[in-house]
């Protein structure tokens, strides 16, 4: 009899049961679309309603649809309570879309079938160390989003709702300065340059991304943010704004190479002041064996940008080529960290 490896807390005969878990995880992230979709969250805000209640108001099947509800129950998206009647938990509460910083266009931003399709692609990503992306869709993910209007939607909103939370934690945890000027980097549309703005009555900005991007910021609604701010289209591979106190690149550079990355940062360096200082928004990946959020979206920029999440000594190594010096990395309440950096001399 061949002995076979288990490292698992039980002993082998667990791992059958723990390999289909693993292997049909992509089941939950459908389960989790599926809610997402029939906006189950936002018909438990009122209170508890069991699966017929549901169907009745989203045009389901119940018997299929409380299968589907107890499923997600086990990874905490709901809660099965006495007579079958399902509750919200606060994981599903954020994918309410009537809630600050709702989390459901992320949650259908992530799991649409054109990442899905990509990540089924992720064996030709390892076997030809490059982006299953460009090969399915015929070009790379930014190329395809400009000639896809639906997806470029999709993706903006995706964003712009992944990024509220992370927005203000970032605006919380960094002590920005009292005044200056902050240019934020492939700022999107805004939501963290307005975050700092409002809590720093003395601070300008500039957003600095392309023009699908730019054109539909979020600044101009905001009294409180009102006379202090420019928006500004370019390409950050060619230049970046100068005169900025405090340069910020907010998942930006997981989404390129290091080639890619000492271009960005190469013309930050060639902008900045002395005294200036340049964020770092960003996964900064644990060593060692400890989940963390960010070695899942490692593997998923890798597949779908030829991006990368990195590590602490991988970050103080780029800053490095580009003439510039990591001085300190913040840890925040929210996935990404914040690593600071200045000019080298």
């Amino acid at each position: 009899m061949v002995d076979t490896p288990w490292n698992g807390d039980g002993d082998v005969r667990d791992a059958a049961g723990q390999l289909v878990e693993l292997a049909l995880g992509h089941l939950f992230s459908a389960a989790l679309r599926t809610a997402a979709r029939c906006r189950i969250a936002d018909h438990l805000a009122a209170g508890p309603r069991t699966a017929e209640q549901l169907a009745a108001r989203t045009g389901t099947d119940p018997g299929h649809l409380r299968r589907v509800l107890r499923y997600l129950a086990t990874r905490g998206l709901f809660r099965e309570g006495g007579g079958g009647a399902f509750h919200l938990t606060p994981l599903a509460d954020a994918i309410r879309t009537d809630v600050p910083d709702s989390l459901h266009a992320a949650v259908l931003m992530l799991t649409d079938p054109s990442f899905v399709r990509n990540s089924a692609g992720l064996e030709e990503t390892v076997r030809a160390a490059g982006p299953s992306f460009a090969r399915l869709f015929g070009k790379p993910f930014f190329d395809h989003l400009a000639g896809d209007p639906e997806l470029r939607e999709l993706f903006d909103a995706g964003m712009t709702s992944l990024s509220g939370p992370v927005d203000a934690v970032i605006a919380g945890t960094y002590p920005f300065p009292e005044k200056g000027t902050v240019v934020d980097v492939g700022g999107g549309r805004g939501g963290l340059l307005r975050a700092v703005l409002r809590g720093r009555p003395g601070l300008t900005g500039v957003l600095y991304d392309q023009a699908p991007a730019v054109s539909t910021h979020v600044l101009a609604d905001d009294d409180g943010v009102r006379g202090r701010w420019r928006a500004e289209a370019g390409d950050f591979f060619a230049a970046v704004p100068e005169g900025g106190d405090l340069y910020v690149l907010k998942q930006v550079l997981h989404d390129w190479p290091d080639e890619a990355c000492l271009r960005i940062l190469r013309n930050c360096r060639a902008v900045m002041a002395p005294d200036a200082r340049l964020l770092i928004v960003d996964c900064v990946l644990p060593v060692g064996n400890e989940p963390h959020v960010g070695k899942t979206l490692d593997v998923a920029m890798a597949a779908i940008v030829d991006g990368r999440e990195r590590t602490e000594d991988e970050f103080a190594a780029l800053l490095v080529g580009a003439g510039l010096r990591l001085t300190r990395i913040l840890p925040t309440d929210a996935f990404p960290s914040i690593v600071e950096a200045e000019a080298a001399f």
